[in-house]
């Protein structure tokens, strides 16, 4: 059976040659669901998504069952559970990736003294799905499960740097779908051609004063770049930070490298983008 597309909560039109009816409602509520995380009433869920309540609870019961779905005691609110974490962790590269990542990550914060996230591409955007704080008294860190903008940010930009010309076209289609807007693709190539010869990227927050992010990529086996490993350098008016952001660059690229490993990189797999100093 064909159809014309459903809207999600987003306001994107999901295309396709079949409709499954009961399946797209239950996309569009987790969609939902994901923007709420204080949870939503079936009721509230229903005028949300301009469904009935009846066409929807049914759906809503059967997810709490399967326990993708968890019901509050308290006030009746629906909220998405950690299932859906456990299996795009399994499902996915992100499980063997935080694996080899998060014992550097602790490393890299302890000899910096800054906090750092792990990014990864998620559609059209930048998803953190790791972090480590600084275990000194000051930091600044992002939330995991954070999205970031995949054109403007650093770790966004080394990401769309080292990913494969093929993959790069989609990425920017995807995120232009969800941004609502053209991304100046000229200028951005020139961005990402000197973040390759680089090696990594480093530019000034846009956004928080007095931090510096840095980010370097992840390779895994074949030469895919997997991830970012990013620093948002905080750096102290007192000059107290325990390194320079040359010296937290360095780090920065030296622990990326042996994740790299860990996940079966080597220096000359054909699909490794990056200068042959960085290897």
């Amino acid at each position: 059976m064909t159809g014309d597309g459903v809207k999600t909560s987003e306001g994107r039109t999901r295309k396709g040659s079949y409709a499954a009816p009961a399946l797209d409602k239950a996309f569009l509520i987790i969609e939902l669901l994901a923007n709420h995380p204080g949870g939503m009433l079936v009721s509230e869920m229903a005028t949300a998504l301009g469904r009935s309540l009846g066409e929807l609870f049914r759906i809503v019961v059967v997810m709490e069952e399967a326990r993708y779905l968890e019901k509050s005691p308290v006030d009746d609110r629906y909220r998405v559970t950690y299932k859906f974490l456990d299996i795009a962790y399994r499902a996915t590269p992100a499980r063997q990736l935080t694996a080899a990542a998060l014992p550097e990550m602790q490393s890299l914060a302890l000899h910096v003294g800054q906090s750092c996230h792990l990014v990864v591409i998620e559609g059209g955007a930048g998803l953190v799905i790791a972090r480590e704080e600084n275990p000194g008294t000051r930091g600044f860190a992002l939330r995991m499960g954070a999205s970031i903008d995949i054109v403007t940010s650093c770790s966004g930009k080394v990401l769309l740097a080292f990913a494969a010309p093929a993959q790069l076209g989609r990425i920017l289609d995807r995120a232009e779908a969800a941004q609502g807007r053209a991304i100046d693709r000229v200028s951005l190539a020139g961005e990402l051609e000197r973040v390759r010869v680089q090696g990594h990227g480093l530019r000034e927050s846009p956004i928080t004063r007095g931090v510096t992010d840095i980010s370097a990529p992840i390779f895994g086996f074949g030469g895919d770049c997997m991830a970012a490993l990013t620093i948002p350098f905080l750096e102290s008016i007192d000059g107290s930070q325990q390194c320079s952001i040359a010296e937290a660059t360095q780090i920065l690229i030296a622990t990326t490298a042996r994740i790299s490993q860990a996940l079966g990189h080597r220096g000359d797999d054909a699909g490794d983008a990056r200068p042959a100093s960085h290897g």
